[in-house]
């Protein structure tokens, strides 16, 4: 499998876990920290699925998610918002920008790792 994540967090902890499990079922993972340097790895290699906070230093992951979107070359790369925002308006506010899942902190991996091989079309399990 080549399937590759962008793990776009700024949190230690739940980058070594998402890195973990991900490298642990197959996917290749690369992980940034900010939102712009999310835009700078995407600009060297697109990856199948990005996994974006929501806050982040520099720029939010709305923001980010936006310009996900409006770049014709990413219309295909699936977007997973994270957030321990749970209110529905941040709910609705993230799949306006355009993102495919909205998930919230604390998240089951078993769930993530799940909605991440549906996002890219591969068998559960």
């Amino acid at each position: 499998m080549n399937h590759s994540v962008l793990v776009v967090e700024d949190d230690d902890n739940i980058v070594l876990s998402l890195t973990f499990l991900l490298e642990k079922s197959g996917f290749k993972t690369r992980v940034v920290g900010d939102g712009n340097a999310a835009l700078n790895e995407m600009r060297k290699a697109k990856p199948d699925v990005v996994l974006l906070d929501v806050m982040l230093p520099e720029r939010d992951g709305f923001s980010v998610c936006e310009e996900i979107r409006a770049n014709s070359a990413w219309s295909d790369v699936h977007v997973i918002m994270l957030t321990a925002k749970g209110r529905d308006a941040d709910r609705e506010k993230g799949l306006a920008a355009g993102a495919d899942e909205f998930i919230t902190k604390p998240f089951s991996t078993r769930d993530l790792v799940a909605k991440v091989k549906a996002a890219i079309g591969m068998a559960a399990g």
